[in-house]
């Protein structure tokens, strides 16, 4: 019996997958968004509460999929806004096809998720670690943490709006 088919027979109670083939896609999506395996289930608690919720999954990672040769090291605004299936930004729920060939660490955590209240994550860096976050306003400040940098007019605009984050008062 495939692995696929076996660790199906073992999942979770009520998961938002109908089959094992959404299994292998969201499993796909795990694969790509992180390189920390200790991170893989909670990764997939975050599009598991989110694909309940309905909510858009936003994850860069079907977005680069979609734009193919044309990804060039950095996701702009405008790839976020690509006419595609495979971008969870604008379309809800899975992509049409995998995006990757997911390892057995990565299909158990789309089968086996962890529990929580998170449904925003962002990189920490280069090392594939994230910080997890159970609402807008935690993961906005994050972000501002995270990926911008003081110098930029993004931090100075995101800040304006954001005053009580602590980000932006470092």
């Amino acid at each position: 019996m495939c692995k696929l088919a076996a660790a199906w027979k073992k999942r979770d109670d009520n998961l938002p997958l109908k089959t094992p083939y959404q299994a292998l896609i969201l499993a796909s999506i795990i694969e790509k968004e992180t390189a920390a395996a200790v991170e893989r289930p909670l990764i997939g608690g975050v599009f598991t509460r989110r694909l309940k919720k309905g909510m858009l999954l936003q994850t860069d990672p079907t977005v680069i999929y979609a734009l193919s040769e044309a990804y060039d090291g950095k996701i702009y605004k405008r790839d976020l806004r690509i006419d595609s299936p495979y971008n969870t930004y604008i379309y809800k729920g899975l992509p049409p096809t995998p995006i990757a060939m997911p390892g057995i660490a990565a299909i158990e955590a789309a089968l086996h998720p962890s529990e929580g209240n998170a449904l925003y994550f962002v990189a920490k860096g280069n090392q594939g670690y994230h910080h997890f976050s159970s609402n807008l306003k935690e993961h906005d400040c994050a972000v501002i943490k995270y990926l911008l940098t003081k110098q930029s007019s993004s931090y100075k605009r995101w800040c304006r709006k954001r005053p009580s984050c602590s980000a932006c008062r470092r």
